[in-house]
């Protein structure tokens, strides 16, 4: 129940003692503070403004374990996702990258940092895949203030400069450079939105991946904050700078800092000073040359096979997003989507 606050009290005393005139006034103040009061209440919660579309139920997709599933009973680290430009509708891959990631870190904080969002505002766009994320109570997605983040870091002045936004690969530069960033100052776990998690990541600390022979990749980061191998690439990042090649500030920065770490000249999976290059199967178990395995029919023995040593799953979006994937299907990648992010696979049944 609303309480008259003394000011107001103090002005009924005085207009009941004058002209009948002042009682419009006095309704008109009580009015505008009711609705003031009950519109300001609504925004004291951000996400009591994120409703929920058509079709998309919590309590059915969100199963009530999710709280309660093995692991540690205290809050852990943040599992980090950026979106670097201004797209607020996302994909099915990215609902299903979150989701996944939610669902086998129950105890962490997945934040979602996407750019389109507008700083300040408590509500999120109308869109189903905003709707059902929204469904997980781990999951916070906010703005990303590229000012914010890279104050205080090598890559503020680069960031700073008014004519990078021109460069042909500016926007997955940006992604690299928000990475590396997040790890150093929170750390975490840092994740591409094209991957599918299939189980928890935490336990592997100070980690990246092997993609290939060649290189390593850096679509999943997990470091301690203020490690000096993150240091070392926002370094890099800097002064060996070309935004002109691709992956030049991405896989080949990683690589390049990595084999100076351990004074190697070829990448291989080892633990070196700290940090481990994981072994392709871990974290990219379908190499991208041979992306249209995804879309290819496995049987349940040889998903299992094919997975058994694997944390998550690379699906490698920019060579495989125009691919159309049947849904229902015993295609690898419709049966990740059942299987890790079931939600989102009950949207895509729907559409």
């Amino acid at each position: 129940m609303l309480r008259m606050p003394s000011c107001l009290l103090k002005l009924t005393r005085l207009v009941l003692s004058h002209k009948p005139w002042a009682l419009f006034l006095l309704i008109f103040v009580f009015v505008s503070f009711a609705y003031i009061k009950l519109y300001s209440g609504v925004w004291e919660d951000p996400k009591s403004s994120y409703a929920l579309s058509a079709g998309i139920s919590c309590a059915h997709h969100v199963p009530s374990a999710l709280n309660t599933a093995a692991g540690p009973s205290a809050p852990t680290g943040n599992v980090f996702f950026v979106e670097t430009s201004e797209q607020t509708a996302p994909s099915f891959l990215f609902s299903c990258s979150v989701e996944s990631a939610a669902r086998t870190h129950p105890t962490a904080r997945v934040v979602v940092l996407m750019k389109g969002l507008a700083k300040g505002n408590t509500t999120l766009p109308r869109h189903w895949a905003f709707s059902l994320l929204s469904c997980f109570p781990n999951v916070d997605i906010q703005p990303l203030d590229l000012t914010e983040l890279f104050a205080g870091t090598p890559l503020e002045q680069w960031y700073s400069w008014p004519l990078r936004h021109w460069e042909p690969y500016f926007l997955h530069v940006l992604s690299d450079a928000c990475r590396i960033v997040l790890m150093w100052k929170f750390g975490g776990i840092y994740l591409d939105t094209d991957f599918i998690v299939l189980k928890n990541l935490q336990n592997l600390t100070n980690a990246l991946g092997i993609q290939d022979d060649h290189e390593l990749n850096g679509a999943f980061l997990s470091f301690k904050p203020k490690h000096k191998f993150m240091e070392l690439c926002m370094q890099d990042f800097v002064q060996d700078y070309n935004g002109w090649v691709w992956g030049h500030q991405g896989p080949e920065l990683l690589t390049r800092v990595f084999k100076k770490w351990c004074s190697l000249k070829t990448i291989k999976s080892m633990n070196c000073k700290g940090v481990s290059a994981l072994a392709p199967e871990v974290v990219y178990p379908i190499p991208w040359q041979d992306w249209k395995k995804l879309f290819e029919a496995v049987s349940a023995l040889e998903l299992h096979k094919l997975l058994e040593n694997t944390y998550a799953v690379h699906v490698w979006n920019k060579l495989s997003h125009g691919t159309k994937l049947e849904i229902p299907s015993q295609a690898l990648l419709a049966q990740l989507y059942s299987q890790f992010c079931p939600a989102t696979y009950a949207k895509m049944k729907q559409d």
